[in-house]
């Protein structure tokens, strides 16, 4: 794992040595500018497993194994996915006598050069974690101060792959934060080199710097590709336990950053945008498609974080994928780039060797939608035919020049293209629904099939089919012959039963079958996404994320699985809030502002993770204020829709839980509890969980009939307030 600033917050006071300033760095070298760069040891982008994303802290030696174990039944192993790597928590909370790290005993009873032996007798690499500074993240023994004995100790155990993290690196006075990083990296990479053993070495500095000027965060990256040969640039990707919404909204997240970065990698030299959550619950397979084509399309780090003993087979065959594999193994060696752009789409194109080109079309949307692109603007030479390998369908078509595919809400199609295409190859075509007019379960469309090839299409016919309630009129079309280049259409009526509160989503596909010349009967499917949103009637029917729970359970049953307000199972402390004067149904008062808390037992649904949710709000007056806190560091746009019609908006931020001055974006802090609850229990003492309130402005004069909340599942919402 690596801690942006917000994850530094939450874990502050995990019971972790603070990041005060230090006397010196007790480090061998202060001239870090000088050093050469470290050896090329990962040519290609590194790929592996490491258990931090779906385990956590809650690891042993055979949970570690036994995924080692499946990468090689699987055939991943064969496939790239050969190193394993132990993140935080493997070691116990002190060094021995000697101040060497100690294996925890309970987790791993045989000691990590054991783990290492089992690990290279199964053909596989030992990976290992640490931090730079005086503790990991999860508070164990940092390599501040032990950087050559910690390199000879890894070295001793055999290690090929090092991750060494950034958390609680302590100021030096004299020199800025970003010097002192540089410093303490640079030691640990001589250190490493001064053993004689190659290990691969995995920076996280960057994702430190993140929110810093995006010059010091590029000088940040910039000088991890000389001490190392991989880094972490940026956020955790979600944990196991996260909403499916929010393990979405964390990939496109943690693409986003990466996306941009393409300037800052060279051959060997690889930026990180964490795991592949292909194989943990809740994700879709469209969604795990597009991580896994997304980070190959960047030539990102390949590495597995789910138990793959428990993976669906889908799982394991989209990890396996040995054509996707390829793009991101390209020996070429750099990361592709966003070459088109719109509302809810990107095209990215990755040169590759032989003159070829991977060709994204990601579908960021929550709507199917249908992207185009050109062979000229994914940086192909000019040519009269391009072949087209679709890599998740397998089929290969070909296109005069146009790369279009009707993409599914969340969806990725990942195309090989190089120019000239065999002879008898079938035409590249796409199914597209254009809605004409109306809105949710009453809408019209126009559904075309396109020919983008250079034969044409004949006894060209669209059948039409939706989810059960829902009327598609007409049901089958005739379309004839369509010529190469040209499209043909018709129109449909979509009708579907009343909707309930919340949002809703309906797929309608558009099924076309048409002979296409010596290439024979081919098929070709469209989908469209009809959308109704029905306001709740209140907050409290929207209530779906459990924050508060109730110390005295047992924590396997109280918190881990029941409190998930930061999507790491850490919840509010019922007793922590009553101490501070929070209780079910409450009043809470703030510079004249209440809110009623939320009459729900603890362990119940009692705060909404805003994901964009429509909630019937009367009232009028000059702010409506939100008693809420963050898991993150986000701010929201909200939407008031007011009975005459008209809107406003406005932005929403609500400060991090945890260790917050309670004043960013505008904020004021509401209550306070001492601690949270954890998996492990009640924990974090003294660290500050508040409760805030902030506002949007509303129009003077005008009754509010609804609220739209953030997209952002990172902010809570607990009460809602018109003042």
């Amino acid at each position: 794992m690596a801690a942006t600033a917000a994850a530094l917050l939450l874990s502050a006071f995990a019971g972790v040595p603070g990041a005060a300033a230090a006397a010196g760095p007790a480090q061998q070298s202060r001239n870090a500018s000088a050093d050469a760069p470290y050896p090329n040891l990962a040519p290609t982008p590194p790929m592996g497993w490491n258990n931090w994303s779906y385990y956590g802290c809650d690891i042993s030696e055979n949970d570690v194994l036994s995924n080692a174990r499946k990468l090689v039944s699987s055939g991943l192993a064969a496939k790239g996915y050969d190193t394993v790597t132990t993140d935080d928590c493997w070691m116990t909370h002190s060094r021995d006598a000697q101040g060497n790290l100690v294996a925890d005993p309970q987790r791993f009873p045989h000691g990590m050069a054991w783990m290492g032996e089992q690990l290279h007798a199964l053909g596989l690499k030992f990976g290992i974690y640490e931090d730079a500074g005086t503790s990991t993240c999860g508070g164990y023994p940092g390599s501040w101060g032990h950087i050559d004995q910690d390199a000879r100790l890894f070295a001793s155990w055999k290690v090929d792959y090092l991750k060494l993290d950034g958390c609680n690196v302590p100021g030096v006075s004299g020199e800025t934060q970003e010097q002192v990083y540089h410093s303490v990296y640079s030691d640990m990479s001589k250190a490493l080199l001064a053993t004689g053993r190659p290990i691969v070495f995995s920076v996280s500095a960057p994702a430190y710097f993140e929110y810093d000027t995006p010059d010091t965060w590029h000088k940040v990256i910039s000088w991890s590709g000389q001490v190392g040969n991989l880094w972490r640039e940026g956020a955790d990707v979600a944990m196991e336990p996260a909403s499916a919404r929010t393990k979405w909204s964390s990939i496109k997240y943690n693409y986003g950053y990466n996306v941009g970065l393409a300037d800052l990698q060279s051959p060997g030299r690889w930026n990180d945008p964490d795991f592949l959550l292909a194989g943990q619950s809740r994700l879709t397979g469209d969604e795990i498609r597009s991580q896994m084509s997304l980070w190959a399309v960047m030539a990102a780090p390949l590495i597995s974080s789910a138990d793959l003993t428990k993976a669906a087979p889908e799982a394991l065959s989209v990890l396996g994928n040995s054509d996707v594999i390829a793009v991101d193994q390209d020996p070429t060696g750099l990361q592709g780039r966003i070459v088109q752009q719109g509302e809810g789409y990107d095209v990215l194109s990755k040169q590759l060797a032989g003159g070829e080109r991977a060709v994204a079309l990601f579908n960021s949307s929550d709507q199917a939608r249908t992207i185009t692109t050109t062979a000229a603007d994914a940086g192909l030479p000019a040519g009269s035919s391009y072949r087209l390998k679709d890599l998740w369908s397998q089929r290969t078509t070909e296109t005069s020049g146009t790369i279009a595919a009707n993409v599914p809400a969340h969806g990725t199609v990942l195309y090989r293209v190089r120019t000239g295409a065999a002879a008898h190859t079938a035409p590249a075509t796409t199914v597209s629904w254009h809605r004409t007019s109306g809105e949710g379960t009453d809408s019209a469309w126009t559904v075309s099939v396109a020919d983008h090839g250079h034969t044409g299409l004949s006894g060209t016919q669209l059948e039409f089919s939706a989810p059960e309630g829902w009327t598609l009129t007409p049901s089958h079309a005739r379309l004839g012959y369509i010529a190469p280049g040209r499209s043909a259409s018709v129109t449909v009526r979509a009708t579907g039963p009343d909707a309930a509160p919340g949002t809703t989503a309906a797929t309608l596909t558009a099924t076309g079958r048409y002979h296409a010349g010596a290439a024979g009967l081919r098929t070709v499917t469209g989908e469209a996404t009809t959308i109704s949103v029905v306001p709740y009637p209140d907050l409290k029917s929207a209530f779906n994320n459990v924050g508060v729970t109730n110390e005295s359970a047992p924590p396997a049953e109280g918190n881990y699985t029941t409190g998930n307000f930061d999507c790491a199972g850490n919840s509010y402390s019922a007793q922590a809030l009553a101490a501070a004067g929070v209780t079910p149904g409450a009043q809470l008062t703030k510079d004249g502002v209440s809110w009623t808390f939320p009459d729900a037992e603890p362990g119940s649904a009692d705060n909404v993770s805003a994901a964009g949710q429509v909630i019937r709000t009367g009232g009028s007056g000059s702010a409506l204020w939100f008693l809420g806190a963050e898991a993150g560091t986000v701010e929201g746009k909200v939407t008031v829709t007011y009975t005459d019609g008209s809107r406003s908006t406005g932005d929403l931020g609500l400060p991090n839980w945890c260790c917050t001055a309670g004043t960013e974006y505008g904020a004021v802090t509401v209550a306070t509890a001492d601690h949270r609850n954890t998996p492990n229990g009640p924990a974090n003492f003294g660290g500050g969980y508040k409760l805030f309130g902030n506002s949007v402005p509303l129009t003077e004069g005008r009754t509010v009939e609804s609220v739209t909340l953030p997209d952002e599942g990172a902010i809570h919402i607990f009460a809602l307030s018109v003042h």
